[in-house]
């Protein structure tokens, strides 16, 4: 089930984005989808939470639900890296935790977010989803 959760999504993400053509038009979806981004609590907002790799200050932090999803909540100080996180939450968020740190991120490609972002935000992006895994296998590990 969560796999189909976060490939949906994922299919989801692709069709929005493919209806910009321009790509100062995809940043301002991005800045959008940020400010939707499901608000760290600011007693999160510590060292321990803290995305490393990021050149701006990212806060990540995962719950797991009772029936076992994850849940994310995240904040940044600057916009488009804010609107990066949430684009991530918006795709695992909610999937179970094997399902997340399994997934296949093959949205991230399809929407051209690699060719487009600068080295420095690819690198923080690619920081994001491996916090993201590495969230999602300890709490698997801890179910099993």
């Amino acid at each position: 089930m969560s796999a189909e959760l976060i490939s949906s999504r994922q299919s989801e993400v692709i069709d929005e984005f493919s209806l910009f053509d321009d790509w100062m038009d995809k940043y301002e979806h991005l800045i959008e989808l940020g400010k939707d981004v499901p608000a760290i609590d600011a007693a999160r907002k510590t060292d321990d939470h803290i995305i490393k790799g990021c050149q701006s200050k990212v806060w990540l932090a995962a719950d797991e639900q009772a029936d076992g999803s994850v849940v994310f909540t995240a904040d940044s100080d600057a916009i488009i890296t804010k609107g990066l996180v949430g684009l991530m939450v918006r795709v695992l968020s909610g999937a179970d935790a094997k399902a997340i740190a399994e997934a296949n991120l093959h949205f991230l490609d399809a929407i051209g977010l690699h060719q487009h972002l600068s080295p420095t935000r690819s690198n923080g992006l690619a920081s994001m989803v491996q916090q993201m895994r590495l969230y999602a296998a300890a709490l698997a590990a801890r179910r099993a």
